[in-house]
């Protein structure tokens, strides 16, 4: 029947979003076609849209509809710090702080021998490239705290400490808010010993 199987495949689609199951995907599928097929209709349109315009940045990686994004092309920022995360999400994050003026470089994954993803996979000799090219004296390493984003920071500073330059890693410990007694024990060992 050709509705099941536009249905179907509208559901198989939206299973592919990250931590989207079945269950999510058919309820979602359900509430598009039922409710709001406007929404439906923007959604994919949108969908489209992203699809064939946003390209990634030449010069940082991240994501932009333009050749260089827009940090890039910022000359407020100072020049001397790049901060690598994994990726264009990381970033956003960061930006949305306001503490850092710098730039960025996106990995666009971590390394993750188990999976196939190794330094060519996440675009690392770009980084060295650009962490090199005179200007940059700090390189903040941003990646996150799994086991693979632990490594990925341990490879890429070793490089880049070879080089002369100075390699930071963010800091890690209790949150602002939070009481000690519900604080897992990794997050207050780490605190301790990255004390100031």
């Amino acid at each position: 029947m050709a509705d099941a199987s536009s249905l179907d495949a509208l559901v198989d689609a939206l299973r592919r979003l990250p931590g989207v199951g079945v269950k999510s995907a058919s309820r979602m599928a359900f509430h598009l076609l039922q409710h709001d097929r406007e929404g439906a209709q923007l959604l994919a349109r949108a969908l489209q849209q992203a699809a064939g315009q946003v390209r990634h940045c030449e010069r940082c990686n991240t994501f932009t509809e333009a050749p260089i994004c827009h940090v890039c092309l910022d000359t407020r920022r100072d020049a001397s710090k790049l901060c690598v995360v994994e990726t264009p999400a990381d970033q956003a994050a960061l930006e949305r702080t306001g503490a850092f003026r710098g730039y960025y470089f996106v990995l666009m994954g971590k390394l993750s021998p188990l999976d196939g993803i190794g330094p060519k996979d996440i675009g690392l000799q770009k980084l060295f490239d650009r962490a090199r090219d005179g200007t940059v004296s700090e390189v903040i390493l941003a990646t996150n705290f799994t086991a693979e984003g632990e490594a990925t920071a341990h490879v890429i500073g070793e490089a880049l400490k070879q080089h002369g330059l100075t390699v930071t890693r963010l800091a890690r410990g209790v949150p602002a808010g939070s009481e000690l007694e519900y604080v897992d024990l990794g997050t207050i060992a780490h605190a301790l010993v990255d004390r100031r």
